[in-house]
């Protein structure tokens, strides 16, 4: 996983319903138009979206759920914090993902073809998912 350079991460706390999504959305593209060169805010929203949904699906609704956003010296990094410890699926090989024409699995698809780098690891309280994706630049 790629560190932060310089800047403290962007956090906050989503409500555990649908209006998380615009929010975590909202809260991508402000931190993104930070960057002199913003990494792909359309994609990066997109995704974001995918974990914060996945996060309200899967988990509780006591839990809460954290957005993190680090930029970084070649792009940004996204994590969705939420309380629920199993891991979200094999995010490091697509080949074992559910197929893209079922209901259900899309979204982890998306995140690991469109982001340059994905995971997850666990946390005190549950798990973080995570994507990074590049400047214009850097691609």
């Amino acid at each position: 996983m790629p560190e932060a350079v310089g800047s403290s991460p962007w956090r906050v706390t989503l409500p555990h319903s649908a209006e998380a999504v615009p929010l975590a959305r909202a809260l991508v593209r402000t931190a993104l138009a930070h960057l002199e060169e913003p990494a792909h805010s359309h994609t990066a929203e997109l995704l974001t979206a995918e974990l914060v949904a996945n996060a309200i699906q899967h988990t509780d609704g006591e839990q809460p759920i954290e957005l993190v956003v680090e930029l970084l010296p070649t792009g940004c990094q996204v994590e969705v914090h939420d309380g629920d410890p199993a891991p979200p699926g094999d995010l490091a090989h697509p080949g074992s993902m559910p197929d893209p024409l079922q209901e259900n699995g899309r979204g982890l698809l998306l995140i690991s073809t469109l982001s340059e780098e994905c995971g997850h690891r666990p946390t005190d309280q549950g798990k973080a998912v995570w994507f990074t994706l590049p400047t214009p630049e850097a691609c």
